[in-house]
């Protein structure tokens, strides 16, 4: 199977669970990947010539992970996430169909619903994305919904919360720099009161989704989580327990949008096999233990 964006922070945690398993994987990137028992494909899949290179016959099922996930990036430059998240998810489709591909995994994200309140997020919501980045993933939902619907490509939607753990060292999302900060003495900006509350999943669960995105045996959209939604200030007090260093904090005015809430609701995901296994605690803790096994 071909997972692209499999040299990324979930890319990478994927294929090397693929490989455990006895699967056959190529990674598509334009980053060079250091995983053995793989095939890389170096390649800008925004090139239908790359598409064709890392997608051919014989390959039973692609992973989608390959995006420009920056919200800030994409309000920048909605022309380039439009290319990079619609474009070559229209490429890689295209080649499915053309070599009857059956299986289509693809990493899309709780912002295509927008913004909700405190409102549970689920599957069945309207689709109200608020930024280019989540208007792109809501596309690239669209293309699946007809690509499965035409073509009988067998789709697997999962909309992903927050995602960290360990291999996160180059990461610039929130627990990374809560873990950076505890290693150097420093501290984190938190926006206005702190209250926002949002949902984090444990990379190796949703490496554990993207395997029941694999099973499933008709096209679906589930919503993965934790289950648990902590806010930033519990986020910041759990981090200075687990590591045992007292973070610092400066409070900051809020940025313009953002949203007070995200908690889902990953009850139907239950129904298809996916039950997390790390609360934020014990990822946390399991981050923090990862960022200090690189420090040796």
């Amino acid at each position: 199977m071909v997972v692209t964006g499999g040299s990324g922070f979930i890319g990478t945690q994927t294929v090397r669970r693929l490989v455990a398993r006895g699967d056959e994987v190529v990674v598509a990137d334009l980053e060079p990947s250091s995983e053995r028992g793989i095939e890389l494909v170096q390649c800008d899949l925004r090139e239908p010539a790359a598409v064709a290179a890392a997608l051919r016959e014989g390959t039973d099922a692609v992973i989608h992970l390959a995006a420009m996930t920056s919200v800030l990036q994409s309000v920048n430059d909605p022309e380039g996430v439009f290319r990079t998240n619609v474009e070559m998810t229209h490429l890689l489709l295209e080649r499915c169909r053309e070599l009857g591909i059956p299986r289509f995994v693809f990493a899309s994200t709780n912002a295509v619903v927008g913004d909700v309140g405190a409102t549970l997020i689920h599957e069945q919501m309207v689709l109200h994305p608020l930024t280019p980045y989540g208007s792109t993933k809501a596309a690239g939902e669209m293309l699946m919904s007809a690509y499965s619907s035409v073509y009988g490509l067998i789709t697997g939607i999962l909309r992903f919360t927050n995602v960290y753990g360990q291999g996160m060292q180059a990461k610039d999302s929130v627990i990374a720099r809560l873990m950076r900060a505890a290693l150097t003495g420093g501290g984190i900006e938190i926006y206005g009161n702190g209250g926002q509350i949002r949902d984090y999943v444990y990379v190796t669960d949703a490496v554990a989704a993207i395997e029941v995105g694999l099973r499933l045996a008709e096209s679906d959209t589930l919503t993965i989580g934790a289950g648990e939604a902590v806010s930033m200030v519990q986020l910041h007090e759990i981090a200075c327990e687990v590591t045992g260093k007292p973070i610092g904090k400066e409070h900051i005015e809020a940025k313009s949008g953002e949203m007070p809430a995200v908690i889902v609701d990953i009850s139907y995901a239950a129904t298809r096999g996916f039950v997390p296994v790390y609360d934020v605690r014990a990822g946390v803790k399991a981050t923090w233990e990862d960022f200090l096994a690189h420090q040796s």
